[in-house]
């Protein structure tokens, strides 16, 4: 039964609707707090649309994860020139598209081998590991700083969303995230 105030769905692009809606269950109750069911009442869609379009909840995460890993993999790319400002962009996007994130880095919740994924995390991570290792100390350490730089910025990007940081009630996470990545990456530059 759909609820009163929603207005039905009519026409359009049915597979969009059905990603927003999750979209806004995944900021609400996180990637695992709902069912299709759910989602199609809140989307205002019959509730066997989700499955005729996904299969099921994984192939819906699928399709988000997807979609989240390509935004990230252009973020990325268009900071590519400064290797600062990938630590920078990464940080934004994760603050930015906090939903996609959520399900991105979780890949339990989602076909991991699905092309689209694939594809659009090697473009991503090619980026990072590119960036990396124009901050390592030496060709044999180029796996390590890429870990420790995907680390700083993600671990970052965690704490900012979690409010565990002070300046997260009010401060400006892209220069705090700038000045510690020049802080901790400066020196081996």
């Amino acid at each position: 039964m759909r609820q009163i105030n929603q207005p039905a769905y009519h026409h359009g692009n049915l597979r969009r609707v059905i990603i927003d809606a999750a979209l806004q269950a995944i900021i609400e109750s996180g990637p695992a707090g709902w069912s299709l069911r759910e989602l199609a009442r809140r989307a205002g869609v019959s509730h066997a649309a989700p499955a005729y379009h996904f299969g099921d909840k994984q192939g819906l995460l699928t399709a988000v994860a997807a979609e989240g890993f390509a935004m990230f993999a252009d973020t990325l790319e268009r900071a590519a020139a400064d290797v600062w400002e990938v630590g920078v962009a990464y940080v934004r996007f994760a603050i930015d598209h906090r939903p996609y994130s959520e399900v991105m880095f979780r890949p339990e919740l989602y076909r991991a081998d699905d092309p689209s994924i694939t594809s659009a995390r090697e473009r991503a991570a090619n980026v990072l590991v590119t960036s990396a290792g124009t901050l390592s100390p030496s060709p044999e350490h180029d796996r390590l700083t890429t870990i420790a730089a995907w680390s700083l910025a993600h671990g970052f990007a965690g704490l900012w969303l979690s409010g565990a940081l002070p300046e997260s009630a009010d401060g400006d996470p892209e220069a705090l995230a700038r000045s510690m990545i020049r802080l901790v990456f400066g020196a081996m530059r």
